[in-house]
């Protein structure tokens, strides 16, 4: 296919056949209506979502009318963050080549004396962070003065991250008769309201509502559990899935250190980026994440901005996003240039209708999951595992002790068939002298019968005395026998003999 498509949008030839190169045939939709306002010279504030092509969409036009003859800074691209920006330098670079364009990173976390060293070689754009920038214009080694091109990427980030007084500083020595574009994956309306009355110049706005918010290929669940259980959960989920990398998003930025040296406790290879890491770290925490070194980074949003990584499978929010947008830009980490992906959310039971929102609002499925035995299952699944199965019946205790009792005979004649397993209290005495039960249950001949049983009975089988050991003759015999030697004991030998005469 021909450029003509770019071609029709107004850009040159030299850019399209470097766009048609690189596979990108067709202008995206955010870039069809971007590019054209733009090469007219009108401010824009544009929202689209991650992954809709916004980069190009200002890079091109800026490009495109840059006099490579000036020695002036012509051009600034403001970004939120260290990774965002250098992923614009690699871009601006590859299609400024071409056209003989210069173009120079200034990030924090790097080598100022360096980057003041670069400045002398007259580039044509500057891409970076408002802290440096603002640093090196207080310092006189930057100027902004001839700059005919503003670009905000990420405004509403850039704008409140760190101290705001940062950008608007910066914004305060640009030239005044510039063309200001401000884009955004979120778009806060209130605070960009505010923005955009302060620095734009009416400007015109695009927003792109994408049939499909979040990529069809993404799976999407949540987990409940306590606060103070939700580190433990990521470690259990990190565990169960057994991914081979994942990206873990939190809030509290106070709290990443901590949570990276208790996974690291864990035994997981992990890292953690945000705003506040210096450059070098950040850099070899991303490159060995790419490699496949470490399981997992820990970042909070603003971080994640820039983070490109097409095969990444896992999303795990430790804490849910703050709204709609950002669960999109998270969600957006994965499930890349179509790939499979999942996005669990680790949720108390007072979040739970954060997800009921996320469900309107995005027209997607958040289901629930239970970790149950190592396996991450819904509800039915748990119920089907936990289902009581009865064992084999048998014969009650108290029913097999009853069965093992002997036999007992009735003073009629007449046999029970069987003793009762459990009877009731108060239902049989027991006559203790002769040991006769008087056994409940219901007689054929209605009368009460007299049960005799072969433990307690004087009688034997055939009728006759048994005779007691302690009142027979012989017993009678060694008593006595027992008494007179009691009384000898000690006597005289006369009267012993004539005791045992007497007693003969």
């Amino acid at each position: 296919m021909s450029s003509t498509k770019w071609a029709e949008l107004g850009i040159n030839e030299v850019l399209s056949s470097a766009l048609i190169k690189q596979g990108i045939i067709e202008p995206t939709e955010v870039q069809q209506q971007a590019v054209q306002l733009l090469l007219e010279g009108k401010d824009i504030s544009v929202k689209s979502q991650t992954g809709s092509g916004k980069t190009l969409a200002f890079l091109l036009p800026i490009l495109q009318n840059i006099n490579v003859e000036s020695k002036s800074i012509q051009a600034v691209v403001l970004a939120p963050t260290q990774e965002l920006a250098m992923q614009i330098v690699r871009v601006a670079e590859s299609y400024g080549e071409p056209l003989g364009v210069k173009v120079q990173q200034l990030i924090g976390g790097a080598a100022a004396k360096r980057q003041i060293e670069k400045l002398k070689l007259n580039p044509h754009i500057v891409i970076g962070t408002p802290g440096r920038m603002n640093e090196l214009v207080k310092s006189k080694r930057l100027k902004l003065h001839q700059v005919k091109y503003l670009v905000i990427d990420e405004a509403d980030q850039t704008f409140e991250l760190g101290t705001p007084t940062d950008t608007e500083n910066l914004l305060f020595n640009i030239n005044k008769m510039r063309q200001t574009a401000f884009f955004s994956a979120t778009y806060p309306e209130a605070t960009m309201s505010r923005y955009e009355g302060r620095w734009m110049k009416q400007p015109h706005h695009i927003m792109i509502t994408p049939a499909e918010k979040v990529a069809s290929t993404i799976e999407h669940f949540y987990v409940v559990c306590d606060q103070r259980s939700k580190l433990d959960t990521a470690r259990r989920l990190l565990r169960t899935l057994n991914a081979s990398s994942a990206l873990l998003f939190v809030n509290d930025t106070n709290q990443i250190s901590n949570w990276e040296t208790k996974m690291k406790y864990e035994g997981f290879k992990i890292e953690s980026l945000f705003g506040e890491a210096d450059k070098q770290r950040r850099s070899a925490t991303l490159t060995a994440f790419r490699e496949g070194k470490l399981d997992a980074i820990l970042s909070t949003d603003v971080a994640a901005r820039g983070i490109d990584i097409i095969d990444l499978p896992l999303v795990i929010q430790i804490e849910p996003a703050v709204d709609a947008d950002h669960y999109v830009h998270r969600a957006g980490r994965t499930g890349r240039m179509g790939k499979s992906g999942i996005v669990i959310s680790i949720i108390t039971p007072h979040e739970k209708f954060i997800m009921d929102k996320f469900m309107k609002q995005l027209h997607i499925n958040i289901e629930e999951r239970i970790l149950f035995r190592g396996k991450l299952l819904n509800e039915a699944q748990v119920a089907e595992a936990t289902k009581y199965k009865p064992a084999e019946k048998s014969i009650p205790r108290k029913q097999a002790a009853a069965s093992d009792r002997p036999q007992a005979s009735i003073s009629k004649g007449k046999q029970v068939d069987s003793l009762k397993s459990t009877p009731l209290a108060g239902s049989s005495t027991t006559n203790r002298n002769s040991g006769a039960v008087k056994a409940q249950g219901t007689i054929e001949s209605g009368e009460e019968s007299q049960i005799s049983t072969s433990n307690h009975s004087n009688m034997s089988n055939n009728g006759s005395v048994k005779r007691d050991k302690k009142t027979g003759p012989i017993a009678k015999a060694k008593s006595k026998k027992k008494e007179n030697s009691g009384k000898n004991k000690g006597a005289p030998k006369w009267l012993k003999e004539k005791r045992k005469s007497t007693d003969n």
